[in-house]
């Protein structure tokens, strides 16, 4: 009975590592772009598994903030994603800089143009799990978007937005003092 177990602690290991050669050949491509992203010492920013930024775009991240895990970065060469200070991404979030044109798509031409996009978010910004953020789209400082939304346009500072497609929900004339 103990072989058994042993047996299957071993095998049960080797398996493990197996399903996680792609996660480290996901990494290993990171790594070959990791120069060209600027993330500050303070960030904290990989704290989530699973997470991981691919693209010949420039990367930046500001001091305390955090990303959760599973989310997909994608930056363009022709593209920037900035994240602000303290802004913090919940899990499964995902960012795009380049994308299909959904006109050519619909009207069946080919090839199918790419728009492409740099993808800016603010200080002090939470944003919910499950969010989509598409190419070419800024979030303003103090930003609160809410999970499974689908953020195709703008949303300015100090505001609540949620939706697919996104909508401002709550937003805020006044000036919140930052911490």
């Amino acid at each position: 009975m103990q072989f058994r177990k042993t047996l299957n602690r071993i095998l049960s290991g080797v398996f493990s590592r197996l399903s996680s050669l792609t996660d480290n050949l996901r990494y290993q491509k990171y790594s070959f772009y990791i120069d060209s992203y600027d993330i500050e010492p303070k960030a904290n920013f990989f704290k989530g598994s699973d997470t991981y930024v691919y693209g010949e775009g420039k990367f930046s991240v500001k001091q305390g903030s955090y990303c959760g895990a599973r989310c997909g970065i994608y930056v363009d060469q022709n593209s920037a994603v900035l994240i602000g200070a303290n802004t913090a991404l919940s899990h499964n979030v995902r960012i795009y800089t380049s994308n299909r044109n959904a006109d050519d798509v619909i009207h069946g031409m080919t090839p199918v143009t790419v728009k492409v996009g740099s993808v800016s978010i603010g200080d002090n910004c939470w944003i919910g799990a499950n969010v989509f953020i598409c190419e070419g789209v800024s979030i303003g400082d103090n930003v609160v978007v809410g999970a499974n939304s689908v953020v195709s346009k703008d949303i300015q500072s100090n505001s609540i937005a949620v939706g697919a497609p996104i909508r401002v929900i709550k937003a805020s004339v006044r000036k919140v003092n930052k911490w």
